[in-house]
């Protein structure tokens, strides 16, 4: 028992003890919670005649950390104050109704509304929790059929299954399914902001080569909607607090390379585009790494390598392109770019894989890579560009399936790749 009381107020320590009921301690209201923290007691049993705001904003507090039953006596009758004090969580508030006689039976009366207020809270959290597990394993599910095209049954064993596996429950593995399909996303998406800084200087060297046409001109509008959506995206779904400075600095990167796409197609306009969308590269590349660290499962290292690998097809046919428009233009980097490319492809050759397809899909890499190399060695005519623009293209929108692939893979979903 801890007792309250105003220097004016009843003896409710005398009276408490005279009742039988053992107080542990006497206190001033300023002292309420920081004393009914330490002393721990059943009831608080206070008395005020007026009560302040400070009085209910102190039972709250007491209420949030540490719940007691509280038993209030006052001469304050007004229902604002009244209905302030109940929300702050007392429990009987007794108006012009003090008497050392009423002290047990109202003393029992608030422990009862405690209990019982206690008792349903519990059981409204239990309910919410029942409805918030149910609804994350809907959408756990959702993800599962639809990476695998499942049926509903089939997914609920896969998550039942896993939850086995880690001796936890279904809810927490279906929360685990989604965060890690929030994960893989954002990782893919950033990935692709990589990749846009790279085909969007191929596509100009393109056009300045006076190849493509209008489908150049289809493709170069997709680039920059996409890099316009992705940021969008990110600019609702990424944490400010978190990615906000990385998120900034790709998207002024991005408005500057964007800004240099309308240059006048020469050498130089074209050489100061690519030093723009370097940059860009560079704060795109900051951004995927603090997202894949960020997120949890070796199976991020899988995608991002996969996802990176669409950026290095564009950029190598890039620098092909840039090298037979311009004297200027960094003879060794497209070298630099093919070693890195290929080591990337041994790496997804070695990594563990979901469907036997996509072995397939890699093999299929292969062949597009040496297509795409030959026709840069033959870059300096018009057939070895038009070769290089369909290789590169092709080589990108099968990276581009196959990270989706891995993206949605039920394993990685399910944190089987370790």
């Amino acid at each position: 028992m801890c007792a309250s009381r105003c220097a004016t107020g009843p003896d409710l320590l005398g009276d408490l003890e005279g009742a039988g009921i053992p107080v542990l301690g006497a206190v001033e209201h300023g002292l309420l919670v920081h004393e009914a923290l330490r002393l721990a007691p059943d009831v608080v049993v206070a008395h005020a005649a007026r009560i302040e705001t400070s009085f209910t904003d102190s039972a709250a507090r007491l209420a949030a950390t540490a719940p007691v039953a509280f038993v209030l006596f006052t001469a304050d009758a007004d229902v604002e104050t009244m209905e302030r004090a109940l929300a702050s969580g007392i429990h009987a508030y007794v108006v012009n109704g003090y008497a050392p006689e009423r002290l047990r039976p109202l003393i029992h009366l608030a422990q009862t509304r405690f209990r019982a207020e206690h008792k349903r809270r519990r059981e409204f959290d239990e309910l919410s929790a029942r409805l918030e597990e149910r609804k994350l394993l809907e959408r756990a599910k959702g993800l599962l059929m639809r990476a695998r095209e499942a049926s509903e049954d089939d997914a609920f064993r896969m998550l039942r299954k896993a939850s086995m596996r880690t001796q936890t429950r279904v809810g927490e593995v279906s929360r685990r399914v989604i965060d890690a399909a929030r994960d893989a996303d954002a990782v893919n998406r950033a990935g692709a902001l990589r990749m846009l800084s790279q085909r969007v200087v191929k596509l100009r060297a393109l056009e300045a080569l006076e190849l493509g046409g209008a489908e150049n001109g289809r493709r170069m509008a997709d680039s920059m909607a996409r890099a316009d959506a992705i940021l969008d995206a990110f600019e609702g779904g990424l944490s400010r607090a978190t990615f906000g400075d990385l998120l900034d600095a790709v998207r002024s990167a991005w408005h500057a390379t964007r800004a240099a796409t309308g240059g006048a197609g020469d050498a130089r306009s074209l050489l100061e585009l690519d030093r723009r969308a370097g940059a860009m590269l560079g704060a795109a590349e900051r951004l995927t790494a603090a997202l894949k660290s960020a997120a949890s499962g070796a199976a991020r290292h899988v995608i991002d390598t996969c996802a990176r690998q669409r950026m290095l097809s564009q950029r190598y046919a890039k620098q092909a392109l840039l090298m037979d428009l311009s004297a200027d233009a960094d003879q060794f980097a497209i070298e630099a770019t093919r070693a890195e490319f290929e080591h990337a492809l041994s790496v997804l050759g070695a990594a563990p894989l979901g469907r036997t397809e996509w072995r397939a899909h890699l093999d299929d890499a292969a062949v597009l890579w040496a297509e795409l190399r030959t026709a840069a060695l033959a870059s300096g005519q018009r057939e070895g560009h038009v070769a290089l623009a369909k290789a590169s293209e092709s080589l990108l929108a099968l990276f581009e399936r196959l990270t989706e692939d891995y993206e949605r893979d039920p394993g990685l979903l399910l944190g089987a790749w370790r």
